[in-house]
């Protein structure tokens, strides 16, 4: 189990996108959180079953009805990922 670091383009501010992730993430079983970025991004850390993480990544490409993502960049994630799954 790797957390995984995001980084979500397009528009995903203003849109409910971070709190329907937390239900997404949440209803998985996933830990981590999300927070909106200046550039206009929103970040993430996720970590969980690999099953479950590919799950919210399919999802997190589809977004909510009124976001539009463009992009997801991912790396893995070093530092500990409390339980849980929250905004910051």
């Amino acid at each position: 189990m790797r957390a995984r670091h995001l980084l979500i383009g397009g528009r995903v501010q203003g849109v409910g996108y971070r709190d329907w992730m937390v239900r997404e993430a949440g209803r998985l079983g996933l830990s981590g959180w999300v927070r909106n970025r200046p550039d206009g991004q929103v970040e993430a850390v996720v970590a969980g079953p690999e099953p479950a993480v590919e799950a919210l990544l399919t999802l997190l490409r589809r977004g909510p009805r009124l976001a539009r993502v463009d992009s997801i960049e991912e790396t893995f994630w070093e530092e500990e990922v409390p339980p849980g799954f929250f905004r910051r």
